[in-house]
């Protein structure tokens, strides 16, 4: 449920940029992503949320759409640098998410360098009580995993920078409604994109 709070202007501004990012992301990388709810109201610790599902059912994930999902986790914290010059306190859980998910790649789906499995060590130095604990207390491990945070972050903040346009549009959107459902988003980016200019021909 919605907690009705007071954000200041500034805070109104951040918020709605970090979940437009986290959304124009996930239109442009989550190619089966079904677009549910874009929201600044909050709801518990979360100050603000984007809901996305997959389009159907799915048991399984490719690295791409793993990849992917790297993105779109950091596609807030990124969205806040390129409007703001810097990013705040609110992609903590992003980065947690994101972090769980690198070392999952890395020590558990063999999408590393290495397809040695941490989650097959039971004894010795690396015996940490979760895949995270293990992939992050090797060296090797942990630093596949910043590389891959690093690059998905570089790559989602390039992609932002040239939709600049769309995430503006959704910012502006979410700050006058609050909350945005499936269609609407879609309506607003649609929008958004017959607004830019016709491409240049090389002539």
């Amino acid at each position: 449920l919605g907690q009705p709070v007071a954000y200041t202007d500034h805070e109104r501004q951040l918020i709605a940029t970090h979940e437009a990012g986290h959304a124009v992301a996930a239109y442009r990388v989550g190619k089966h992503r079904k677009l549910e709810v874009l929201s600044i109201i909050k709801r518990r610790a979360a100050l603000g949320l984007l809901a996305h599902s997959d389009a159907e059912e799915r048991f399984t994930k490719t690295k791409t759409e793993l990849e992917g999902t790297l993105k779109i986790m950091l596609a807030g914290m990124a969205a806040e640098e390129l409007f703001f010059g810097e990013s705040g306190t609110g992609p903590s859980s992003d980065l947690t998410a994101a972090t769980t998910l690198a070392a999952q790649m890395v020590g558990a789906f063999g999408m590393g360098t290495s397809l040695v499995s941490f989650e097959a060590v039971q004894n010795g130095p690396h015996t940490a009580p979760n895949i995270v604990a293990k992939v992050l207390s090797n060296e090797q491990g942990r630093e596949e995993v910043e590389t891959l945070l690093r690059e998905h972050k570089r790559d989602v903040r390039t992609l932002l920078q040239e939709d600049r346009d769309l995430v503006g549009a959704l910012r502006d959107a979410l700050i006058e409604h609050e909350e945005l459902l499936g269609e609407e988003i879609l309506a607003v980016l649609a929008e958004a994109e017959s607004s830019r200019p016709p491409a240049e021909v090389p002539g």
